[in-house]
């Protein structure tokens, strides 16, 4: 008997072919994203949104990877949706330009997730 396939790893399958798709830093940005993603919020069900790697509660994108190729710019772009619960005040930050990943980097990301998908 087939093993039935699941949206979730049906979107696992599309984000893993696009990032394969990618070239250079981009891919090695985005590859990386995806680890620290999966790894800090197994909840969230990776899918495609307009072609990038994105990540989705109830089917609501949280945050996504948009590579610097993708609209020929000089940096690849982290970037939160409302979904995400990083509220700061009445004013903090969506998105963040992404140019290498460092341990550093990593732990900052790893947070931002944590801190996005919180209740």
């Amino acid at each position: 008997m087939a093993k039935k396939t699941t949206k979730k790893s049906n979107g696992e399958a599309n984000v893993l072919a696009a990032l394969a798709k990618m070239t250079g830093t981009d891919r090695s940005i985005g590859e990386r994203l995806h680890a620290i993603v999966k790894a800090t919020a197994p909840e969230l069900e990776p899918k495609l949104w307009y072609g990038m790697p994105a990540y989705a509660r109830d089917g609501k994108i949280v945050c996504f990877f948009q590579s610097a190729a993708k609209f020929k710019t000089r940096y690849a772009t982290l970037g939160f949706m409302h979904e995400a619960r990083l509220d700061d005040g009445k004013m903090w930050p969506t998105a963040f330009a992404v140019t290498g990943l460092d341990d550093a980097e990593e732990i900052k990301i790893a947070r931002l997730v944590k801190n996005a998908t919180h209740d």
